[in-house]
């Protein structure tokens, strides 16, 4: 390896370090004010890395491909981090003695993510997938009280590891048909193996898919996602909801094209059964929850079901030219869904906070009496995922919408509509709770002064309008990368 690739690794290196110095810190002198600055410097570093890195954007070995787009959503999931780190300075002052080991859990977590993002092999797959995972089990049972956050780590970590057993056989499959385990070497080679052993070659590329889907949490492999958002710590949830999923999103989006599966009809039926059955079963499942965090959960699915749509496109649209399109349109709807969600999280977090009582929709009530800001936020997020104008996510779910017309997948463009109308009840919804007049939720006392939590939510308040009322430079941003 030259100090070129040496560069071009710099965010991961920037992380590493970050781990290693909080674990010398922990050894030294035990303070959780001092391991929460050192962690988000590490970040800064690692933002500054992936800046520092476009200049040296380059394969690394067989591992891992360097490249724009891998560095933009690197930059975005350290973002999302912060954010996470931010939240968590409350949510974890009071747990004792085992404060600091969370802030190392953090880090190890998102380095996990960031080698996910920019994996071109299945090795660095797997290597990335497992750090983050077994860094979130941690994060998940974090919290000293309270049987919920021990049971949903449980739960993911037993259904976590069935689907990284699964991953593994899938991946001993692709090696048996094609003998190689590189997306490009496979993709390239798997035509041949195709014609000599199809039912390997497709067995085991459905168990890998089967095997992500579990991560991204679509139908049918969502049964874990409400139980872990409720009981997990708030600010590890919407970590969860944004880093977790956007990089194994973006992981998957690289195996698929690289791989050249959109070649496979078999595969492309599948893919459009889940993504029918994420966008209705998600948004149904949404309408009968009470509390907000298994509310957003089952939201998720639906809009992890949203975004397959462009990767099933890929089978008809590519042929006709259409890659750009693809690009920008998984760019600009992850993005749009990954700001949205920090934004719907970090309410929660600052008026819920671990008290799950207070996260029921019944809480929510003359919030906008109560507290204007923290209620802006999360209107405007709301209003994003159902995908009203002038927020990001009605751009986002333009681009779907276009894809779906070109590539004429008549079916999920039915679907798409339909699981979009009914998301927008169960937002108006909340809505409408936070707007009430009652006297008995309205209490008119004065506020305390604009703190650092409005300011955040205020901040995020502002993307996603700028994303969705001038979302112009993005898009041209996003076609170039």
């Amino acid at each position: 390896m030259n100090s070129s690739q040496m560069m071009a690794l710099m965010p991961i290196l920037m992380l590493s370090l970050t781990a290693v110095v909080l674990m010398i810190q922990a050894s030294i002198k035990r303070d959780q004010g001092v391991a929460w600055w050192i962690t988000g410097a590490g970040f800064l570093l690692a933002l500054w890395g992936a800046g520092y890195a476009r200049e040296f954007a380059q394969p690394v070995t067989i591992l891992l491909g360097v490249d724009d787009w891998g560095l933009f959503f690197t930059t975005l999931i350290l973002a999302a981090s912060l954010v996470t780190l931010i939240l968590s300075k409350d949510t974890f002052s009071p747990e004792g003695e085992r404060k600091e080991e969370y802030y190392l859990l953090l880090v190890l977590s998102v380095l996990g993510a960031v080698i996910l993002i920019q994996s071109s092999h299945m090795a660095s797959l797997l290597l990335g997938m497992e750090l983050m995972g077994v860094a979130l089990y941690g994060m998940i049972a974090f919290p000293e009280k309270g049987e919920l956050p021990l049971e949903a780590a449980i739960k993911y970590l037993v259904l976590s590891a069935c689907a990284s057993a699964m991953l593994l056989f899938g991946f001993a499959l692709i090696y048996a048909a094609t003998g190689d385990l590189s997306y490009g070497g496979m993709g390239a080679k798997a035509a041949v193996a195709y014609s000599q052993e199809p039912l390997v070659l497709m067995a085991g590329s459905a168990m890998i898919l089967a095997g992500l889907g579990f991560k991204l949490s679509v139908v049918p492999f969502h049964m874990w996602t409400p139980d872990v958002y409720q009981g997990a710590p708030t600010p590890v949830t919407g970590f969860l909801a944004t880093v977790s999923k956007g990089a194994v999103f973006v992981a998957l989006t690289r195996f698929f094209i690289e791989g050249q599966l959109y070649q496979y009809s078999s595969l492309i039926v599948a893919l459009s059964a889940v993504a029918v059955a994420s966008m209705l079963v998600g948004n149904w499942l949404a309408l009968r929850q009470e509390n907000i965090k298994r509310l957003l959960a089952y939201s998720s699915i639906a809009h992890f079901g949203y975004l397959l749509i462009v990767l099933i496109a890929l089978s008809i649209i590519d042929n006709a030219g259409g890659g750009q399109l693809i690009g920008e349109a998984i760019t600009f709807y992850l993005a749009a869904y990954i700001l949205t969600t920090l934004a719907a999280f970090t309410v929660v977090a600052n008026l819920a906070g671990e008290d799950d009582s207070k996260s029921m929709l019944g809480a929510f009530d003359g919030l906008f009496w109560r507290n204007p800001l923290q209620a802006s936020a999360l209107m405007v997020a709301l209003l994003s995922f159902a995908g009203i104008p002038l927020t990001a996510g009605f751009i986002g779910k333009f681009y779907l919408i276009t894809v779906s017309i070109q590539s004429q997948l008549w079916l999920l463009l039915v679907a798409l509509v339909l699981g979009s109308a009914i998301a927008i009840y169960y937002y108006l919804r909340i809505i409408f709770a936070m707007s009430k007049t009652s006297g008995a939720t309205i209490k008119t006392g004065s506020r305390a002064a604009i703190g650092a939590q409005d300011i955040l939510a205020i901040l995020l308040l502002l993307m996603v309008l700028a994303l969705g009322s001038w979302p112009q430079p993005f898009i041209a941003f996003a076609g170039g990368l």
